[in-house]
């Protein structure tokens, strides 16, 4: 495998030089859960291959976690030694702390006390489910069950000669570490390893699209792997500069939340080769993905070689084989509740088979709600229409125990900032537009557009227009993007209750 950085070409000789010295680190602190916080540079890949080479397990950590995030990791992991670049090093005072160089990149070893780490048995790496409704859980995962995954997407990809892989999504979203790292070593591929923010990421929550595609066009990768929020900005950008895709494209897969069948025809039309796919944690990442020779609009694709998929008499889908988790940390009944005996594991997404082989999904099972009609809402649905609009971009549907749904909104403020100065409207900023009453009309229009292909009980009727964006940072949504829907509720409730008024 070859690291490309924004300096450098590393050699295969430099590589196993690099894993050598991380391996001689992780020794001499008697690391046996190692926690990384590190942006997407070579030293976080070095740490990762040695902690896997050495038996140790590994918890890898968003750059962007809140202190509050990060020491509920820490703490409930059992993470006995954390590395983190020099920079923030003095957020551990107290904690006897060993400073290094990986690659000319400046780092800190900080031992901590914790208690010690009683992991399943055959635990490599640690990672924290989104928490969309409660605490995020720790899922522990053997190499084994990771490199399942790994092999699998090598041999469905393998005639797309996909050589050079840009990382995307920072390297402790597990879907990065599997499909973006451990997948293309499977072929040797050269992994584009830049910092994040070389690729556009701005904090938690930021995206200067142009960056990114700045990126693309200079490093010319083969694949990579996207949030749905990302591939729906590089459409806009690329519609709005009138641009199409970079030709060295051939795989741009995209998962972490739902896609919507309208993303990815207006992706194709402008030639990116967006493919979606379906996975989770406690599998280990991607269980089922479209292919340019396989695929089915609207649907997450198939299952690849290493899952079985079903669904359940209540619709849920379930998954079994290879990948599946060796168990939560510390939480034999939640472990328990979400295998049954038969090894199916319950996802909690409701979904069903299209054709027989292609997975479609419709929502969450604790997310549907039931109106004051008896009618049940799959509120992902209806979410996924209303984001068919230019002008909306993230937006939560509500309506339990109501006569009808409604929506927080928050607009595409670049786009709905074009349009108002065609039409000659002054306003100009978020908390301007979202006041002027020929905007709010314009949007209204947009939501009658969007809502007139379902069902007229799960139709949206009134909205609540936001000025901002749901954040991780501020607990709105999970690092993959993913609504955490009581949150962002309470929040708001004042406001969504008026519209029943």
């Amino acid at each position: 495998m070859q690291i490309q950085t924004d300096q450098r070409l590393l050699s295969d000789l430099e590589w196993q030089q690099l894993q050598a010295e991380a391996a001689s680190l992780l020794v001499r602190a008697s690391a046996k859960v190692v926690a990384t916080c590190l942006d997407n540079t070579p030293a976080f890949l070095a740490i990762d291959a040695a902690a896997q080479n050495l038996g140790l397990v590994h918890v890898p950590l968003p750059v962007f976690f809140t202190p509050e995030q990060m020491q509920h990791a820490l703490q409930s992991a059992g993470v006995d030694t954390l590395i983190v670049n020099v920079s923030v090093a003095s957020n551990w005072k107290q904690a006897p702390r060993a400073d290094f160089s990986l690659l000319d990149e400046d780092l800190a070893c900080i031992s901590l006390v914790n208690q010690s780490c009683d992991v399943p048995k055959g635990t490599s790496k640690i990672t924290f489910t989104s928490g969309t409704t409660a605490q995020p859980k720790g899922v522990c995962l053997s190499t084994a069950t990771m490199l399942s995954v790994a092999k699998s997407l090598a041999i469905a990809t393998e005639s797309m000669r996909l050589t050079r892989h840009l990382n995307a999504l920072p390297f402790a979203v597990l879907l990065e570490n599997i499909a973006g790292v451990m997948a293309p070593a499977q072929i040797g591929a050269t992994l584009i390893t830049l910092p994040l923010a070389q690729l556009g990421w701005r904090g938690a929550s930021g995206f200067d699209v142009a960056m990114f595609h700045a990126a693309v066009l200079k490093y010319e990768p083969n694949s990579m792997v996207l949030l749905p929020q990302m591939l729906r900005a590089w459409c806009a950008y690329l519609t709005q500069t009138q641009q199409t895709a970079p030709s060295c494209l051939r795989m741009v897969a995209v998962g972490g939340a739902p896609v919507g069948e309208t993303l990815i025809h207006q992706a194709h039309q402008l030639g990116l080769p967006a493919f979606e796919g379906y996975g989770l944690s406690e599998g280990s990442s991607v269980q089922t993905l479209n292919l340019p020779h396989q695929i089915c609009a609207g649907s997450v694709g198939k299952p690849l070689p290493h899952a079985k998929v079903r669904i359940a008499e209540d619709g849920e889908i379930c998954v079994k084989g290879d990948s599946v988790m060796v168990g939560y940390y510390k939480n034999p009944e939640a472990t328990a509740e979400a295998i049954d005996p038969d090894g199916w594991f319950h996802t909690g997404d409701i979904g069903m088979m299209v054709d027989g082989k292609y997975l479609k999904i419709t929502d969450r099972k604790k997310e549907i709600f039931k109106t004051s009609g008896g009618k049940y809402v799959a509120p992902q649905l209806v979410e996924n229409k209303l984001k068919e609009s230019a002008f909306i971009e993230q937006c939560m549907v509500v309506g339990e125990g109501q006569k009808f749904p409604s929506a927080l909104i928050i607009p595409e403020f670049n786009a709905l900032q074009v349009w108002a100065d065609q039409q000659g409207i002054k306003a100009k900023g978020p908390e301007a537009l979202i006041k002027n009453k020929e905007i709010i009309q314009k949007l209204d229009e947009e939501v009658l557009d969007t809502m007139a292909s379902v069902a007229k009980y799960e139709q949206v009727k009134k909205f609540v227009l936001l000025p901002r964006l749901f954040t991780v940072a501020d607990g709105e949504i999970t690092p993959t993007l993913k609504l955490k829907r009581k949150a962002i509720y309470a929040k708001h409730e004042k406001a969504i209750l008026a519209l029943y008024e």
